[in-house]
């Protein structure tokens, strides 16, 4: 297929929405707040972004460029770009597609889980203030094999039908409607959740920094939480960026995407932790913060089951945009490599996704014993991913950029064409991809081999 009878996305907030809808996700409403929980609050918000400006926007800025530049999916990318003696980049691509298929194997679950608490807060099966009674139906849920299993093929159906409809009129359309509805609900929620008696207390949590939290352990943490939350190391920028318009400021776009990211995981924790304080709920309450407490919190108020189900909905809509994004990875490299319909590519991936995610789907049930170096086939799908594929991709990525690719053509490709005067940002961009950002990322693998 060639460059110019790709589909792509058509105008500047199509891009922008987009490429927001792929970074904003289960790890925006879910994992942030209770990383944030756990690691002592708004001393943890500082070191996040701090990490997110040295590593995950540099490798963000560095992937859309690289995939406009090719005009072509993650593989491909590098076969174009990488100088003819030096080919074997292209694994590059391939660790990103591995990546895409292992993350939706586990990903699409929880969506599954997300999806299947907005009927059950609908239908008042979450109503108690009791987190026993929240713990009971969330086991119930992830224990039972068919609904399991059901919930994550109706994700990755529901998905699946907008990715066959193309990036201008599948993906750039649903995000485009979705995106704004998505910050109308969390703003709802924010205020609601703001008048409560001893809300002051849940802000004072995110914003009052008690910087003798920070430990080595919470700046790895933040590092790792940045590198995941910006769907870096996976394929999916290098894709989105091939759909990028040529006059596109990229260094901008990811910029404001950068800080439209935060602005929701910061109203995701306003949202949630006045709340949890208000009603005595424990703040640091890990991965069951979402499923287990957050149902608890909200039934404790008045109207509490519409601002429930509000809360699900919005989290729906998050994990479809990065699922979207996803999801383009494997069905782009098969359109093009294999010279495949949209169709076809998409069916295939979702049945290839749907078959390796069979086991992480009922590592709670059928398959929970299961077990290779100590993890069920769900947490294992979530390390190889996480703690090896994307650091892996995120440190090649950077070295490809700035030992190989080169600051000349750096120039050229941020500056489209000379016609953006941006040449002192390109040098700082260019030092932290040499030196900074992959020795950063260097320490989360070390920290994710549990050697330091």
């Amino acid at each position: 297929m060639s460059s110019s009878s790709r589909d792509g996305f058509t105008s500047t907030f199509g891009v922008l929405v987009a490429t927001l809808g792929s970074a904003v996700g289960l790890g925006n409403i879910w994992k942030f707040p209770y990383l944030t929980g756990t690691n002592g609050g708004a001393s943890f918000l500082l070191v996040y972004i701090i990490a997110t400006l040295l590593v995950g926007l540099p490798v963000m800025i560095t992937e859309i460029m690289l995939g406009r530049a090719s005009r072509a999916n993650a593989i491909t990318t590098f076969e174009k770009l990488a100088p003819k003696n030096q080919k074997a980049w292209k694994l590059v691509g391939y660790m990103g597609v591995a990546a895409a298929v292992l993350i939706l194997s586990f990903y699409t679950e929880v969506a599954g889980w997300v999806f299947a608490y907005i009927f059950k807060a609908l239908s008042g099966q979450l109503g108690s203030t009791d987190p026993a009674h929240t713990k009971a139906v969330f086991g119930e849920l992830v224990a039972n094999p068919q609904s399991a299993l059901i919930w994550q093929w109706l994700v990755l159906g529901f998905t699946g039908a907008i990715v066959m409809c193309g990036v201008s009129k599948g993906i750039e359309v649903v995000s485009k409607k979705l995106m704004p509805v998505l910050f109308l609900l969390l703003i709802a929620l924010c205020i609601r959740s703001l008048t409560l008696p001893g809300a002051m207390q849940g802000l004072e949590f995110l914003f009052t920094p008690d910087f003798s939290k920070i430990n080595a352990a919470v700046i790895l943490t933040a590092v790792g939480l940045a590198f995941f939350k910006l769907s870096i190391g996976m394929g999916t920028m290098l894709t989105y960026g091939s759909y990028f318009r040529a006059e596109q400021n990229i260094p901008l776009t990811a910029t404001r995407v950068m800080f439209a990211d935060l602005t929701v995981s910061l109203l995701a924790g306003m949202a949630i932790f006045p709340a949890v304080f208000a009603f005595g709920f424990e703040p640091a309450a890990g991965p069951s913060l979402v499923f287990i407490t957050i149902p608890a919190v909200f039934h404790s108020m008045p109207g509490g089951s519409i601002f429930m189900a509000l809360f699900f909905i919005l989290t729906a809509i998050a994990a479809t945009g990065a699922i979207l994004s996803i999801l383009e990875v494997p069905v782009a490299m098969l359109i093009e490599r294999r010279n495949w319909s949209r169709k076809k590519a998409t069916a295939i991936s979702i049945l290839t996704i749907a078959l390796v995610g069979v086991p992480a789907a009922l590592s709670q049930s059928l398959t929970a014993s299961w077990k290779l170096f100590g993890m069920n086939a769900f947490d294992l799908f979530d390390y190889i991913s996480s703690n090896i594929l994307m650091p892996v991709g995120g440190i090649l990525i950077c070295l490809f950029a700035g030992w190989s690719y080169g600051l000349p053509k750096l120039k050229e490709a941020l500056s489209n064409g000379g016609t953006l005067n941006n040449p002192a940002l390109i040098k700082v961009l260019f030092i932290l991809l040499r030196y900074v950002a992959p020795l950063l990322i260097v320490i989360i693998l070390l920290n994710g081999f549990g050697l330091i």
